[in-house]
């Protein structure tokens, strides 16, 4: 009555197969265990150094801007941290050697 409850699984030819499919299976998951923790390493390493570039650039940038005038103020940025805007006059100065030869 209850046959199929008692079956579970696949229908095997042998005992031998079976135990060849269980071998088989475990070494498929022990290898897919390994794999996966390798990838995990390495992606996290990966993960990790691009977080010390980029962690660096920032310091490398914020320690630029704080302490060189000369950098801050070669991309416009005042004492204040403010931008600065240089205001003044200039005058169109001709070559007179170029309207005698022109």
């Amino acid at each position: 009555m209850r046959y199929s409850s008692l079956q579970r699984g696949f229908p095997a030819g042998s005992p031998l197969a079976s135990a060849l499919v269980i071998i088989v299976g475990s070494l498929v998951i022990a290898a897919s265990i390994v794999v996966g923790f390798f990838a995990f390493v390495i992606l996290g390493s990966l993960l990790l150094l691009l977080a010390a570039v980029v962690s660096i650039r920032l310091w490398w940038f914020r320690r630029k801007m704080a302490g060189d005038p000369a950098f801050r103020a070669s991309r416009g940025v005042g004492p204040t941290g403010t931008q600065q805007t240089i205001e003044g006059e200039y005058h169109v100065v001709i070559d007179e050697r170029q309207d005698r030869q022109g």
